[in-house]
This record gives C-alpha cells, sequence and structure tokens, in this order.
C-alpha cells in the first residue's frame, strides 16, 4: 500500500512539473512572440524635411528676437511637423551663449546669427529631432559657439551632425536604425568638396544602417539661384561644388536621402536610383534679417514616404510662407509647390517622378 502511495505520488508531481514547464515555455513562447511583433521593422517610415531655421538673434542686440521668446513660431505648421518618424531641420547659427562674434566692418550690416539657449524648447516642441549644423553661419560665434551649440543640443537629445569632429551620427528611432551625415563647403564644418572622404563616411553608414540621410548646405544664393546647375557653383568669390555631383556621388556610394538647403530659394527634386533629392528647402523659419521677398519667402515641407530601406515611395508638399519678419503659415496659394513642380520638370526632365498638383503629391512613374 505504501509503495503505490508514493508511485502515485510520484506520477502526480512529474505531471505538475511537466505542466508546469509546459506552462513557462508558453509564456516563455507568448512573450518571444510579443516582443518580436514590438521589434518588427515598419514598412514606411514618415520622413519630414524643411530647410532653414533661425529663430531670431541677440546679435547685434535683441531688437531682432520674436515676441513671446519664440514660442508661436511654428504653431501654424507644428501639425506636419510632429507627424514624422524623423524630423529634420538645418539649424542655420549657433545656439547659446558666449563666443565672440566673426569680424565685420559693419555689424549692422553682419550677418550673424546666435540664438538664446532656451529657444531649443521652440524646437524640441515642434518635433525636430534631427538637425544639420553645418552651413555658412556656423563659424558666426567661432569655436566656442560650435561647441555652446553641440552642448545645447546634445543636452535636448536632439540629434545632429556637421561639424568637423562631428561630421555624422548614427541614431535608431522605432527599431530603424538610421545614419546621419551633414556637409557644407564653409569654415568649421565637415567639407562636402572633399569627395573621398564623402564616400568614405557614407559607405560606412551604408554598412551599419537601414536609412541614410545626407545633407548639403551649399549652391548659389537668392531668386537668381532657382535653377539647380550640373556645375561647381560660385557665389561672392567662392567655389561652393556641384550639389549634381555631390548628391549623385553620395547615392552611388549608398546614401537613401539628399536633403538640400542654402541657396534661401525652393529648387528642383530629382529622382536617382530609385532615391530622393531635395536641392535646396528654402527658407523655413527665419526671422529677423532675411530676405523674405519673391522665392525667398516661400518653402515646402516634405512630408517623405520611405521603404524601411530608404527607397522613394511617394513625397506630399506641404507649401509654406513666412510672414512679417519670418513667421510660416501654410500657404494656400501653394507657391512652394509651383516652384518644385516647375523647377524639377525644367532641370531634371530624365527623372522619374509625377506631380499631382491637386493633391500636392509627388510620386514614382509606374
Amino acid at each position: 500500500m505504501n509503495s503505490i502511495y508514493i508511485i502515485f505520488t510520484f506520477l502526480l508531481l512529474s505531471s505538475f512539473s511537466v505542466k508546469q514547464s509546459y506552462s513557462n515555455y508558453n509564456t516563455h513562447f507568448t512573450n518571444f512572440n510579443q516582443n518580436d511583433t514590438l521589434q518588427k521593422k515598419k514598412d514606411t517610415i514618415n520622413l519630414i524635411a524643411v530647410g532653414d531655421i533661425m529663430m531670431g538673434t541677440n546679435f547685434p542686440n535683441k531688437s531682432y528676437l520674436p515676441n513671446n521668446d519664440g514660442a508661436d513660431l511654428f504653431k501654424n505648421v507644428e501639425s506636419f511637423l510632429n507627424k514624422g518618424d524623423v524630423t529634420f531641420g538645418n539649424l542655420e547659427g549657433v545656439i547659446g551663449n558666449g563666443g565672440i562674434p566673426k569680424s565685420c566692418n559693419n555689424p549692422k550690416y553682419c550677418y550673424t546669427f546666435r540664438m538664446p539657449e532656451h529657444y531649443i524648447s521652440n524646437i524640441k516642441n515642434a518635433g525636430f529631432d534631427l538637425l544639420s549644423i553645418a552651413n555658412n553661419h556656423a563659424n558666426d560665434f567661432g569655436l566656442e559657439g560650435r561647441k555652446k551649440t553641440a552642448s545645447v543640443l546634445k543636452t535636448a537629445e536632439i540629434n545632429f551632425a556637421g561639424s568637423l569632429d562631428k561630421p555624422y551620427t548614427v541614431f535608431t528611432k522605432k527599431n530603424i536604425k538610421y545614419g546621419f551625415l551633414s556637409t557644407a563647403p564653409n569654415s568649421g564644418c565637415f567639407n562636402m568638396k572633399n569627395y573621398s572622404k564623402v564616400v568614405e563616411y557614407v559607405k560606412y553608414l551604408d554598412s551599419l544602417c537601414d536609412i541614410v540621410i545626407v545633407s548639403f548646405h551649399s549652391g548659389a544664393e537668392g531668386y537668381k539661384a532657382i535653377h539647380t546647375p550640373r556645375v561647381d557653383e560660385i557665389f561672392l568669390g567662392n567655389n561652393r561644388g556641384s550639389v549634381y555631383e555631390f548628391a549623385h556621388l553620395c547615392i552611388d556610394a549608398g546614401a537613401d536621402v539628399l536633403l538640400g538647403h542654402g541657396p534661401h530659394v525652393t529648387r528642383a527634386v530629382e529622382l536617382y536610383k530609385n532615391r530622393f533629392i531635395s536641392y535646396s528647402m528654402g527658407n523655413f523659419c527665419t526671422y529677423a534679417r532675411f530676405n523674405l521677398k519673391g522665392p525667398c519667402g516661400v518653402a515646402p515641407i516634405f512630408d517623405l514616404s520611405l521603404s524601411s530601406n530608404g527607397e522613394f515611395i511617394a513625397a506630399k508638399v506641404i507649401s509654406i510662407k513666412q510672414i512679417g519678419e519670418g513667421i510660416p503659415l501654410v500657404d494656400a496659394s501653394k507657391g512652394a509647390w509651383k516652384y518644385v513642380e516647375s523647377l524639377s520638370k525644367e532641370d531634371f526632365p530624365e527623372s522619374a517622378l509625377v506631380f499631382n498638383e491637386k493633391q500636392s503629391i509627388i510620386s514614382k512613374a509606374p
């Protein structure tokens, strides 16, 4: 009788152990599936991109600062900016105190930009999480100004690149790994004309990342520079390189998106090897001291749809214009769209893009 009881007890305990193990396995398996679902990459990525941002400057005096510390600058367009998986802009100038201003014969007519440090909250609240710091105003307050800008952006946890000591950065959002290279042919910046180094960096980022974004601040400036030439551009006696050659070189090396700014006007877009190029996104939010007349006062917000490996799917164009001293709002007349469409067809007729004016959508030709 005792031996039967012992055998029965052993079988019961074994059964419980097997059930418990199976239960643990099921729990583990379920958790694994849940984690796997959480880690699954999105099929389509939304990249929001705009051009130059300068939220007012406290140099040479505070008369060039907006009301309410600039907190209202983005309110008219915030809903478009906040929807991106990644939202990009070019920070045109330094942010934060300190630094020695560049030499000027007449400070009244010398365009030197320094945004107050606390204005970074305006950038953050608007949804920006990726900024270029490579442009012709990056060195307005020398090395100290560049270091302070980097410190402010790092503290705000905004991804950035473009300086000599930080030409690129790598970051992950929603399980997509991004590489970002930022360039300009200007002092204190990683020089886009160093083509061999550009190719090296792009290939390196491509080996690590799902999507490689390249930003460039280059080209001639002003209303006479709306077209994109396929040769080097000379402006104020400086050779600023060929944006066309640079963009194609980057895509050949593995880049997925090219985001241009610098001419202060909207330029054409192009599709090359199924990758999107914007040659200039113009002045997006440039408060005070900027010429906002004609083509200089309108700009696109690009809402780009990309596959998870960076191929272009489509782009929605939200046209904006700046009012007053430089406050962006939606432009019902769609001025930026008109420039994008007409210039793209004229400058890159071979590009396989279709322009739907009614919906302001750019797509690939079937």
